[in-house]
């Protein structure tokens, strides 16, 4: 049987090797636009699978379901209302990078504000990559193939050892994707694992629903929606890990970052052949996270209804269900799949990472006057130092896994909503100057900091909706008292034509009523039952809230009639002094 699902496994990633050589013969590595963003030449479908594909990772599909197993439908916010923050990158975010031509965020950082803000947010991108991303990918990674091999069983040595033995092949895998083909190879990958991705993904839930049902898929069906309908309602009550009071406030801005700012998501669309193809690539992304649900989410609900309380852990409802609903032959694709989506994860952010160092760190503080081939070398050359260090951190998170996990990925709220600010306000303001982000930084990280002492165990999604509108009120602010002395207009490239997608508005109201429509679906007046639960506190603070964001907004544009910010606030608000 293991010869099986070997043969099978090594069949399919032999494929996804070939063809990304074959895509990528003449493609010019010896530029950094050619080795860094493809030379500018993806297209929309190749971007879609891209962006797919590093969103995907192990500890996603695993842990979704494994969250859903636990909870509910609810955890499906963070798929189906991703869609709204890619739609705001596909009008709002694109647009512009792609007409400033740059080639990372903190590439315009630099133009809007300063060198120094540039470096500090790439520092910033590569301590979160170089010891929390890549590892973890890597640690996840090491379990699910050591899971679907049983290498430990089979070679007689420890966990240790297995993880490390298998992140050093995903290691050399990603390094030989990375490092001789750029970009271009790393999307070419992703197309074709893409693809299987969903054919694979797709398998289980239909292969459990057929398990559920005794054998007819339909009755698997009927037991899905009658058996425990509270357990398909996706409207979060206030004990839930997503309030639906946070929907379009603290989990929105958390998506606005990760969609929008983060370099190692947002780098395929800035390698988009025209704005047109990019915009494509976005919306074609937008609609497969809505429906992704059905693989990242109902497989948890399915194995809840299969095995109840049986299983000790939540994160082991996919491996479980995997392992009895795929018959034997297709094992190894589906392994394969999901060392696709391993490899995909690491090798795009360590090309973001090789990307980030060369173009914002090397070139400017080391060789201001290197060359493009000496770039590409030194890229490299980061690339295994970077690819080594993960591997040499993954093995030890064995011994702190679940606390070291989330640990970290709240460490990361420390600077994703300034990051996100920064590029909002730097966007759509012509007098802030470059004191605001490293004030804001300061800032930040002091609330942020304070929030974990203060309010202990609350919802880090409330924090994220209050903080992120005082992260542009602090930059405003700043702006007001001490503006720049010339109005900062965004510079033309030129390097790629921006004409839209004729397209992309229909797309994306087709796109927002599907997604109300699944929501529909998943709720009371669906399919599902009320939890029960729901607290007036819910709509207060989802009130206070928005009116809050309205009131910083108001401020800006109040602000912006003044050219240049220069009245003094007692003056841009007069009811404050005495009348007469």
């Amino acid at each position: 049987m293991i010869w099986i699902i070997l043969a099978s496994f090594l069949t399919y990633s032999i494929f996804v090797m070939w063809f990304s050589w074959y895509k990528t013969r003449g493609t010019d590595l010896s530029s950094s636009d050619g080795y860094f963003l493809g030379g500018r030449s993806l297209t929309g479908i190749v971007i879609a699978s891209s962006l797919i594909l590093t969103n995907l990772s192990t500890e996603q599909v695993v842990g979704l379901n494994g969250q859903a197993f636990g909870e509910s439908m609810v955890v499906m916010a963070w798929e189906v209302t991703a869609p709204i923050a890619l739609i705001l990158m596909a009008f709002v975010f694109l647009p512009r990078y792609l007409k400033l031509g740059i080639t990372t965020i903190p590439d315009f950082l630099e133009q809007r504000f300063d060198l120094r803000t540039r470096q500090i947010v790439s520092v910033l991108f590569l301590l979160g990559y170089a010891t929390v991303f890549l590892p973890t990918v890597l640690y996840s990674g090491a379990l699910v193939i050591d899971s679907i091999f049983s290498l430990s069983s089979v070679m007689d040595i420890s966990p240790f050892m297995i993880v490390l033995c298998i992140s050093i092949a995903i290691g050399i895998i990603s390094c030989g994707y990375v490092i001789l083909g750029g970009l271009k190879a790393c999307a070419m990958s992703d197309t074709i694992n893409g693809i299987g991705l969903i054919i694979g993904g797709l398998l289980i839930p239909i292969l459990a629903l057929f398990v559920l049902g005794r054998g007819d898929f339909a009755s698997g069906v009927g037991e899905l929606v009658s058996a425990n309908p509270t357990k398909l309602n996706a409207i979060g009550n206030d004990q839930a890990s997503v309030p639906w009071a946070v929907l379009l406030t603290g989990l929105l801005f958390n998506n606005l970052f990760y969609w929008c700012t983060n370099q190692s998501i947002i780098q395929r669309t800035l390698a988009a052949k025209n704005l047109a193809e990019g915009q494509k690539g976005v919306l074609f992304a937008g609609m497969f996270k809505i429906f992704g649900a059905a693989f990242l989410v109902l497989p948890g609900i399915i194995a809840y209804l299969l095995y109840g309380d049986v299983l000790a852990n939540a994160d082991m409802a996919y491996p479980s269900l995997v392992i009895d609903v795929m018959p034997v032959a297709l094992s190894g694709f589906l392994a394969a799949v999901l060392f696709g989506a391993i490899l995909s994860s690491f090798n795009n952010v360590l090309n973001s990472s090789i990307t980030l160092f060369t173009l914002d760190i090397y070139k400017p503080i080391f060789k201001p006057n290197a060359k493009e081939p000496e770039l590409v070398k030194a890229g490299r050359i980061f690339a295994a130092c970077l690819a080594i260090t993960a591997v040499v951190i993954a093995p030890f998170i064995l011994y702190a896994p679940q606390g070291l996990y989330y640990f970290l990925q709240e460490m990361n709220g420390f600077y994703s909503l300034p990051i996100i600010a920064m590029v909002i306000v730097g966007f759509f303001s012509k007098y802030v100057p470059a004191s605001a982000p490293k004030v804001l930084v300061a800032v930040h990280v002091v609330l942020y900091a304070g929030s974990k002492v203060v309010l202990g165990e609350v919802n880090f999604l409330y924090v994220l909706s209050v903080l992120f509108p005082i992260n542009v009120l602090v930059m405003l602010i700043v702006g007001r008292l001490k503006p720049r002395e010339t109005s900062f207009v965004l510079p033309t490239a030129n390097k790629v034509d921006l004409t839209p997608w004729k397209y992309a508005k229909p797309f994306s109201a087709f796109i927002l009523l599907t997604m109300l429509g699944v929501y529909t679906f998943f709720s009371p007046l669906g399919v599902a039952e009320s939890s029960g639960g729901y607290t007036i506190y819910q709509f207060i603070f989802f009130i206070v809230t928005l009116a809050f964001i309205g009131g910083v907004v108001l401020f800006w544009k109040k602000t912006d009639r003044i050219r240049g910010g220069r009245v003094p606030l007692n003056q841009m608000y007069p009811f404050n002094q005495k009348s007469g």
